[in-house]
């Protein structure tokens, strides 16, 4: 063989073991063909058994939003620290240590000074000497549905009901024993106009007995009330002068006094008035300056 054909054969076999990984050296893909030529490249089967050509990789969405800051945690300002440290006891129902509650929320509250000052100077939380543990201290104290009854009974006889925000705060059950406790007709609750949350709640002291009274009112008459309308102001004053009724007067409120000083042209403190003495004809005789009853004591 001669030496032109012996480099003929290696350059052949150079090229047999060439490696077309690399995008920019990785030869075009022949269209008669569907399988690939090289080991870089291949074609995607779509769903009827053809081979498709798209094998370019999709650019990957990012739900990132620049025009709202990004979460950091808990800060470094210590008034942030300090409302992410309470906010987090408040959600415990358990009492916890000062350096558990640290790795929690991520706050120095075991090595700043300062901010654990500010922790145990405010006024909602409670700590325990014996124990070593800090506690949130909450408006109520009630862990079951016969305590709250009796708290919104305490309430109730005061004059007002509770809101039931302020009870869930304490007890994260309580909307539920509340909806139960309505049912049994021992509490009244108001609910939102919108969305139907349950907003006040106050106790009934009307049960709902034969005897006693308290039965929901049935729904005939409910509609006869509602259809009532009211007249206009015209129809009104007719219909009670064909009654021999008056409208009652209003009472009038007494007009109050003006306390500003008036706006006028001259706008200054307002002018003394000269004193206008008479004794004029013991001018130079007596002095009316001097107290005579001090002198003569």
């Amino acid at each position: 063989m001669s030496k032109l054909a012996k480099d003929a054969a290696s350059f052949k076999s150079t090229l047999q073991r060439q490696d077309y990984t690399s995008w920019h050296s990785q030869p075009k893909a022949s269209t008669s063909s569907t399988t690939p030529s090289t080991p870089g490249q291949g074609l995607a089967v779509a769903g009827d058994g053809t081979p498709s050509t798209s094998g370019k990789k999709k650019r990957p969405k990012t739900n990132i939003v620049y025009s709202q800051p990004a979460d950091t945690g808990t800060g470094n300002n210590i008034n942030t620290q300090l409302v992410y440290a309470v906010n987090h006891l408040k959600s415990t129902p358990n009492p916890m240590r000062l350096q558990d509650l640290a790795i929690v929320t991520n706050t120095p509250l075991d090595t700043d000074a300062s901010l654990l000052e500010k922790f145990k100077a405010h006024d909602r939380i409670q700590y325990d000497p014996k124990t070593d543990l800090y506690s949130y201290k909450h408006e109520y104290t009630f862990r079951n549905k016969a305590a709250l009854l009796t708290e919104i009974q305490r309430q109730t006889k005061k004059g007002g009901g509770i809101s039931v925000r302020a009870l869930k705060e304490s007890w994260k059950e309580a909307p539920q024993a509340i909806e139960e406790l309505e049912k049994e007709g021992e509490v009244l609750v108001t609910r939102t106009l919108k969305d139907g949350q349950l907003r006040m709640v106050f106790w009934n002291e009307i049960k709902p007995i034969e005897d006693s009274g308290g039965l929901p009112v049935e729904k005939e008459f409910n509609d006869l009330w509602h259809s009532l309308k009211v007249p206009n102001d015209v129809d009104l004053l007719r219909q009670l002068a064909s009654e021999g009724l008056q409208v009652t007067a209003a009472e009038t409120v007494a007009p109050k006094a003006p306390t500003g000083k008036k706006k006028g042209k001259r706008g200054g403190a307002p002018r003394q008035r000269q004193v206008r003495i008479t004794n004029t004809h013991l001018k130079g005789e007596i002095d009316l300056q001097r107290d005579y009853a001090a002198h003569a004591k």
